[in-house]
């Protein structure tokens, strides 16, 4: 019902004309319009990047144009790579600033290159008789102007074209030209779908050009890259890597639904974004499941390929379309037509499901079937996913059209005996009776909110409405349910606006904005509360649950009390919004047990069967605990090949205690098992040998009394897994001391990121010869999600001697079912030239940076700088206790990249700044720069900043 009235909401709004949401700078973005249409349809796209230094690059406009008709050029080829892909629209970019600036139509304007042929015109034709719709990219930027050692961009003819002199070669003067381009286009190629813009300019926002496309051309789409700009149809985020999985894009994006969005990455794994002379190779492992993971998301895949002077892709490439063309076929009703599921358009639970299993749900918003995309094969024969109170009727393997055996209890739907898996995306197809089990009129307040996003949003039904916290931490909901009801779990969907995980996107800090860890409490009055439960959320998409076994209470509280982001990245620290909270009553259930129920095995002793809503069957065995005398015994656990397997078991506890497992009248194996509610299931794993074909299985606890719900029989992780964590090293970046022996401050702290368990936790610095270390070990028996471990020490190098340049690793080793695991980071070392009273490098974590950010620079110094400084006056980066022996004047060494002139202002202690212009070329190239400061005896502070432009990129700093 909640799905229909959303549904029912979007179409009325449609049909008004549009549908608007408030951004957080107060500006107003269209994030439903029919313009937008036949974008929401679209699966994919093709990015082809493609001109005049397109390998082997041309210098000469008039050559390059040559080589393209005698090579055989021809639109057809491109609109039809693009439909093997499954892609609805292509973009171009020719008029690009590392492409030469060329325009693939006979323009009037002189500037640049500009074919004679009409090379977009014919393209756009050729997708308009084929069904794709075609976009033109537009660059905002001239530093690349002379990249090759020759002026692509021709100031004197542009300027006696307008009659005034510009210069095209800045960004006032480039902006004026590609304005005019912009008019030129909307008047001569009514049938393009709109513009493609890679950043703003100036020129552009202040004549307000994008308000005078709407005008001109109200059906072109417009998207921006990188950047959340409201006026804009389309958010692209650009080339992200480094997640878990690899080809979970959604992860490393920050655009809630519904507004559109773009995932912009290369299909080949190494090279330029265009043809750079090498046929390199497509993993198509991580494209399909960058494919498949967008559509379970709503995000459109705009994939670039690279196309060569004649058109064609290289063959590898072209052998990946050709296997899209056949691989995508028969489950294409999972990806067209479809919106991601898990959020706002319903669905079940996307993410990690059990035993390493890792996928997305897609919905037809229509018929509310549901698609379960499994991208990574779990390491057993079924798939455990959170259901969201729908209740499954039939599941099909949408491949091979056979139908599945399932289970459902306990919020989770299994489905069973899985024995054909797709090498990259196995699908289900899901029917169900519809959503069930949650309250309606539940009225939420907030202790803080921030101005125009009330507490009342979070129970209103619509995901567009949402709740701001205002950066209050902890802050507390309260739901209030009208009278005394029971309650099982709560289901939150927090705002999807921020990536999952710490990492840095073009020099710009991202974290995650979700909820770490909470506490739970009830009332009857809202006066005297009790506690109900305590814990962490994984920062993950999609709905997130918290089970509560079986309240009554009228009240439930929640209080956060901090959340994932941590403050170097300011944009999301603090930054807590949910869009929707439910309160569920029941769980969905199937009559078909689940296998391996413990209540369907052996029992001694004490041990019993008791009733548990959160349990899976609803049924739990209690009284485990006092030793080996009270067990569950299983005595039929199958496998077909004997080795080591992860059994995993699903226990209740409310005090800390810990499992012991036999396996075949074995030495027991323990493991410890934290406290948490006697009457919902958390799981445990240990790692036990099993023969080929019936085993027996024997549970007991010497502890506490527990309970156990069920388990399950999984492979072991691979040998290459290592559980996600954020290992935070200080100091950051080379640390420059003074000749002799040396002594340095280390302090550690590791967080487990991953719902996994490991043991065995130790951490601490690895000296190097001759070294001495001040503190022993950090150690911990066990950690949980969200688990911290936190340590300090001081290294004093050897007596008699410079450090010279050593690095000193600090490392976090541990257990992962009974294997060795380790990550670590280092902290280096250098003594400081001789002629230096003192050296630090930009990156250093004794600096403050505002609203910069770091960046790999493999040229410079430590292989990092400080990136984005300039244009605000809080984008600036501060030295502080920069020290010197002696009041006076001294020489101060600035160390930095530049593409093209741009200034540093430089402050002293508060002092006025002085302007110190820079030139330099690609960006990538470390100079140095001295200027004469002014400093005291002992500490002072130094402040790089420019609060109207871009600086340079900032590497390092030494005084002399």
């Amino acid at each position: 019902m909640a799905l229909r009235r959303l549904c029912v909401a979007v179409v009325a709004a449609l049909l008004a004309g549009l549908v608007t949401v408030a951004l957080p700078a107060g500006a107003q973005a269209e994030v439903q319009h029919p313009r937008q249409e036949w974008l929401r349809k679209s699966t994919a796209g093709l990015f082809l990047h493609w001109g005049m230094f397109t390998a082997p690059k041309h210098l000469n406009c008039a050559e390059w144009e040559r080589d393209v008709t005698g090579g055989g050029w021809t639109p057809d080829y491109w609109i039809d790579e693009a439909r093997k892909l499954g892609a609805s629209y292509v973009v171009l970019a020719t008029f690009h600033s590392r492409l030469g600036y060329a325009r693939p139509w006979p323009s009037k304007i002189p500037g640049s290159c500009a074919t004679q042929r009409d090379l977009l015109g014919e393209l756009a034709k050729a997708g308009k008789a084929k069904g794709v719709k075609v976009i033109l990219y537009m660059t905002d930027d001239p530093q690349w102007h002379s990249e090759q050692g020759v002026q692509m961009l021709d100031s004197a003819a542009y300027s006696a074209h307008k009659g005034e002199q510009v210069d095209l070669t800045t960004r006032e003067g480039f902006g004026k030209y590609s304005y005019d381009l912009f008019f030129e286009v909307m008047k001569n190629y009514n049938d393009l779908a709109g513009f493609w813009i890679d950043n703003d300019n100036e020129y552009w926002e202040r004549n307000r050009l994008y308000e005078q496309i709407r005008e001109l051309q109200p059906t072109w789409l417009l998207s921006n890259n990188n950047e959340d700009t409201p006026i804009m149809d389309t958010v692209s985020n650009e080339q992200k890597t480094g997640m878990f999985p690899s080809y979970d894009y959604p992860a490393a994006t920050f655009t809630p639904m519904p507004r559109l969005s773009e995932a912009c990455y290369k299909l080949p794994n190494t090279g330029d974004w265009w043809y750079d002379g090498g046929n390199h190779a497509v993993d198509t492992r991580l494209n399909t499941g960058r494919y498949i993971t967008n559509a379970g998301t709503s995000i459109k895949s705009l994939m670039a390929e690279t196309p060569m002077v004649n058109g064609r892709m290289p063959t590898q490439q072209e052998t990946f379309n050709n296997f899209m063309s056949s691989w995508v076929q028969p489950i294409r009703e999972s990806l067209q037509g479809v919106e991601g599921a898990g959020y706002m358009y319903g669905g079940m639970q996307p993410g990690f499901w059990n035993d390493g299993a890792h996928g997305v749900i897609t919905i037809n918003p229509a018929s509310g079937k549901q698609y379960v995309h499994v991208v990574t094969r779990p390491r057993t024969d079924f798939v455990r996913l959170r259901d969201n109170g729908y209740r499954v009727t039939r599941v099909t393997d949408l491949r091979t059209g056979e139908r599945m055996r399932f289970s459902q209890s306990a919020g989770h739907v299994s489905i069973e005996g899985i024995t054909k898996w797709d090498e990259y995306d196995t699908v289900f197809a899901v029917e169900t009776a519809g959503q069930q089990g949650f309250y309606t009129g539940v009225k939420a307040s907030a202790t803080s909110s921030k101005d125009g996003f009330p507490a009342a949003n979070l129970t209103d039904g619509s995901y567009e409405k949402f709740w701001d916290a205002n950066a209050a931490q902890p802050v507390s909901i309260s739901l209030d349910l009208g009278r005394r009801k029971e309650a099982a779990f709560l289901a939150i969907n927090q705002r999807e606006s921020s990536p999952t995980h710490a990492r840095v996107s073009f020099g710009r800090p991202e974290d995650s904005s979700r909820i770490k860890d909470y506490q739970l409490t009830a009332s009857d009055d809202g006066r005297n509360w009790w506690h109900v439960r305590s814990g962490s959320l994984p920062s993950a998409r999609g709905t997130q649950f918290i089970d509560i076994g079986s309240q009554e209470a009228r009240f439930l509280r929640l209080t956060v009390l901090d959340t994932w982001g941590g403050s170097q990245a300011p944009v999301y620290f603090k930054a807590l919004k949910i869009d929707e909270i439910r309160v569920g009553h029941s769980y969905p259930r199937s009559s078909r047990a689940g296998a391996l129920e413990a209540e369907h095995a052996a029992r001694s002793g004490a041990v019993r069967g008791t009733f548990c809503a959160a349990c899976s069957g609803q049924r739990q065995v209690t009284g485990l605990g006092g030793g080996e005398r009270n067990a569950v015994t299983y005595r039929d656990v199958s496998v077909a090949t004997a080795g080591t397997y992860n059994l995993r078991l699903d226990l209740t506890a409310g005090s800390a205690s810990s499992v012991s497992v036999s396996v075949n009248g074995g030495a027991p194996v323990s493991v410890a098992v934290p406290a948490d509610r006697a009457d919902v299931p958390d799981p445990t794993s240990v790692a036990v040998p099993l023969n080929a074909g019936s085993n027996t299985v024997r549970v007991f606890s010497t502890g506490k009394a527990v309970g156990l719900d069920r388990i399950s029989v999984g492979g072991l992780p691979p040998s290459n897994y290592t559980p996600k964590t954020t290992l935070t090293v200080l100091p950051h970046g080379i640390q420059w001391v003074a000749p002799g022996q040396q002594s340095v401050k280390i302090t550690a702290r590791l967080r487990l990121d991953a719902d996994d368990q490991i043991d065995a936790v130790s951490l601490a610095p690895v000296l190097p010869a001759g070294w001495t270390v001040t503190g022993a070990p950090a150690t911990r028996s066990s950690m949980r999600l969200a688990g911290l471990l936190e340590g300090t020490w001081t290294v004093t190098s050897p007596a008699g001697a410079d450090v010279g340049s050593v690095s000193i690793p600090v490392a976090a080793s541990f257990q992962l079912l009974s294997s060795d695991r380790k990550v670590s980071g280092t902290v280096p070392v250098r003594t400081r030239p001789a002629d230096r009273v003192f050296v630090r490098e930009a990156e250093d974590s004794a600096n403050t940076f505002g609203s910069t950010g770091l960046t790999g620079c493999g040229a410079c110094s430590g292989a990092e700088k400080v990136r984005n400084i300039g244009g605000s006056p809080e984008a600036a980066v501060i030295f502080p206790n920069v020290s010197v022996p002696a009041a006076g004047t001294y020489r101060l060494f600035i160390h930095f990249t530049v593409n093209g002139p741009r200034s540093y202002f430089v402050s002293v202690n508060g002092g006025a700044p002085v302007e110190v212009k820079l030139n330099g070329v690609g960006n990538s190239t470390p100079y140095v720069a001295e200027i004469s400061v002014a400093l005291n005896a002992g500490v002072n502070t130094i402040r790089f900043g420019n609060d109207q432009a871009g600086a340079p990129d900032l590497d390092q700093i030494a005084i002399a």
